[in-house]
């Protein structure tokens, strides 16, 4: 008998088809959470789980002794306990390539957006406030030849830094776990330690994934390092972000403005105070999101899924020791 998938994200007809090719498919295309009974029992018997944003607690996995794979329509995996998979020898993978440009343009539309003030200004025009030329007190500030400040040098953060230096004369600092000499070859990009980053750039832009070390990483001391015409830009992580502190930061005028795709919360909160700060753009967790990319992501989970339940090893694999504990 052929194996039981339970996939519960909404996926096009043509990988959906893919699937029952392959396998017995369970189908929750609007899972919300995972307390549905219906889904609950179909996890229990399922081999491969495939889909995204929805919590799976140890209960549920504990119930899933057939289980095999998990395959994340996601490049973050913050949501899962990797060990604790890894020790059953359950493989989780997720989707970490056919991102990185889509998310890239993000942040740097969130760059562009905050220095020109594009949303506060949209909506000027919009409420019928433009009656003559506006004054300084509307005016934004240039990107081109600034200072980029990277936190975070992988896949996204090299594509924010080449959109920057390439395309915009900006001079890129960054930060991260190793250097890069081939990007610093590439473009001009100078190493720095993280405290240097947050006082030197004009532009901060968080790349971090979220861990037991990057949670609120950056916080009240690390707002007061940077300058008052820093711009702060975090399209990677929200819970790396205090963002107590960050709303402080730019109360308190120790920033200039916020580009924010991601929140400690999500969705945010109906009584937060920054969609309502003139100097915030809050974008609704958009990275990602483009027709082109979500049915890229959707088609590399389904490869990595039938790669995984046909006990080949996928592409792209978490954690390799849940391979190895397999015996593999």
């Amino acid at each position: 008998m052929s194996k039981h998938l339970v996939v519960y994200r909404k996926l096009s007809d043509d990988l959906l088809a893919a699937l029952r090719q392959h396998f017995q498919v369970s189908y929750f295309d609007a899972l919300a959470n995972a307390e549905l009974p219906a889904f609950r029992e179909a996890a229990a018997r399922a081999h491969g789980l495939l889909g995204a944003s929805v919590k799976l607690d140890r209960a549920l996995l504990d119930s899933a002794r057939e289980l095999e794979i998990i395959s994340s329509i996601s490049v973050g995996y913050d949501n899962y306990d990797v060990p604790y998979l890894s020790s059953r020898g359950i493989l989780l993978t997720n989707t970490p390539d056919v991102l990185t440009e889509t998310t890239a343009d993000t942040a740097f539309a969130l760059i562009m957006a905050t220095a020109r003030r594009v949303v506060e200004l949209a909506e000027y025009v919009k409420s019928g406030r433009w009656q003559r030329s506006i004054g300084p007190s509307l005016f934004g500030t240039d990107v081109h030849g600034k200072r980029l400040g990277i936190l975070g040098f992988g896949r996204i953060g090299a594509a924010v830094a080449r959109r920057g230096a390439l395309g915009f004369g900006m001079s890129i600092l960054y930060y991260n776990d190793v250097p890069r000499p081939d990007l610093e070859a590439a473009l001009g990009a100078r190493f720095c330690s993280m405290d240097q980053v947050l006082a030197e750039a004009d532009f901060v832009c968080l790349n971090l994934p979220l861990t037991p070390q990057t949670e609120h990483l950056i916080g009240a001391r690390e707002f007061g390092l940077m300058r008052p015409e820093t711009i702060f830009i975090n399209a990677s992580r929200g819970k790396v972000v205090d963002e107590q502190a960050l709303i402080a930061a730019l109360r308190e005028g120790q920033i200039r403005a916020a580009g924010l795709d991601v929140f400690e919360r999500e969705p945010l909160p109906a009584d937060s105070p920054l969609p309502q700060m003139p100097n915030v753009v809050a974008l609704p967790h958009i990275g990602s999101a483009t027709h082109e990319t979500r049915q890229a992501m959707a088609r590399c989970a389904v490869e990595n899924m039938i790669e995984g339940l046909e006990r080949r090893r996928p592409p792209n694999l978490v954690d390799p020791r849940a391979w190895e504990s397999r015996g593999q």
